[in-house]
């Protein structure tokens, strides 16, 4: 029933795309279509690990009228390689959905390749004047800064994931309410798989020249948070932060919490180029076992350090307007441990793009060293 069920949305889908792209109709169709061969080694001599991914993605609004809109967004990701050979537990990871509504299922799942469909979009927006209320499948974001954000209660997401933009999505309900042009007050519920609660409220307003936001709130039915969050700029500088304490409802007296508190520059050279940086503490950080966990979609606000302190620092470079460069690179002093990140962008034509990724994790973990290459070549067209 659960593939009847998406081979007949994508019927659905396939009779609206020719009127999608009609300016003058109320439905409107964007998406991509991306290829992306990837390489996996620990060093050059090993054994690779080979894969390839064709991934699909479909992002629909209905607009009924000027105040009530609707959307479905979802991607279709067809995947081939080694990883399903020798991971057994990976086709279950991928129709795996944390949502109180499961919409992600494998169609196929054979040996050599797995066709993957998810809905992470699925909601119903109205607005009425000030008033704005959000319903289903939808990203709540409250992060205010670009790689770690403590704020992002109900959908944290992992930097190294590069294939995912528009990042997960919570089941939930939402109500935006605009006092004046320059403030918001957000309510938010939002229930998983197995009905824990995130339910928080935040407040955004403008002093001083920057965007301040205060949040609290419980997270998944275990802890009372409690968080800051601003956005302005130094001169010609843009300065960032958010600060988040997680604290226990079972052990709300005492010291058991957990807190991250991340702050972050960005500057632009004139055009040319841009510079960032970012630092976080965490007073508790998260422990693990490989390098794979820095890849999960699952991933809570509370759980975004590996390390007291992280260090976080980029420089983009446009070597021509169609050919971008750029270097990323994070410290773990615990871990000893770091990670380095270069990539290339070259735009070949109107909207087709290739990519060069090349993401190395080097770190002490079980008191051993681990080292771990991922190569990426990506051709991505959009529509």
């Amino acid at each position: 029933m659960k593939r009847l069920f998406v081979l007949n949305i994508l019927f659905v889908l396939s009779l609206v795309i020719a009127g999608g792209q009609d300016k003058s109709s109320p439905v409107s169709l964007k998406g991509y279509l991306s290829n992306i061969q990837s390489m996996i080694f620990e060093d050059l001599e090993d054994d690779w690990i080979n894969d390839n991914l064709l991934h699909n993605r479909l992002n629909i609004r209905l607009y009924a009228g000027t105040k009530v809109t609707f959307a479905l967004e979802l991607r279709n990701r067809f995947f081939t390689g080694d990883m399903i050979k020798l991971d057994p537990t990976y086709a279950g990871k991928l129709a795996a959905d944390n949502g109180l509504v499961d919409l992600t299922t494998n169609i196929f799942s054979e040996n050599s390749f797995i066709l993957n469909t998810k809905i992470d979009r699925l909601w119903a927006d109205i607005t009425m004047g000030p008033v704005q209320l959000k319903a289903g499948r939808q990203r709540i974001n409250w992060g205010q800064t670009f790689v770690w954000n403590p704020n992002d209660i109900f959908n944290a997401y992992s930097y190294f994931d590069i294939d995912y933009p528009e990042r997960p999505g919570s089941d939930a309900l939402r109500l935006q309410v605009y006092p004046s042009y320059s403030s918001t007050i957000e309510l938010a519920a939002a229930i998983n798989n197995e009905e824990d609660l995130t339910l928080a409220g935040m407040y955004r307003f403008n002093k001083w020249g920057y965007d301040i936001q205060l949040l609290a709130g419980m997270v998944d039915s275990e802890d009372i948070v409690f968080g800051a969050g601003w956005s302005g700029a130094i001169g010609s500088t843009s300065f960032r932060g958010e600060i988040s304490w997680f604290q226990p409802q079972d052990n709300f007296s005492d010291t058991t919490g957990t807190g991250l508190f991340t702050i972050g520059f960005d500057y632009g050279f004139s055009g040319t180029g841009m510079l960032q940086l970012q630092a976080m503490y965490c007073n508790n950080p998260l422990s693990f076992n490989n390098f794979d966990e820095f890849y999960s979609e699952n991933l809570s606000a509370k759980d975004l350090a590996f390390s007291e302190f992280s260090l976080f620092g980029s420089v983009t470079y446009p070597v021509t307007p169609l050919f971008n460069l750029s270097l990323a690179a994070i410290w773990y002093p615990d871990l000893d441990g770091f990670y380095t990140g270069p990539s290339a962008e070259i735009s070949m034509a109107d909207n087709l793009d290739f990519s060069f990724i090349w993401q190395y994790f080097n770190a002490e973990l079980n008191d051993e060293r681990t080292k771990m290459t991922l190569v990426f070549l990506r051709m991505k067209y959009s529509f």
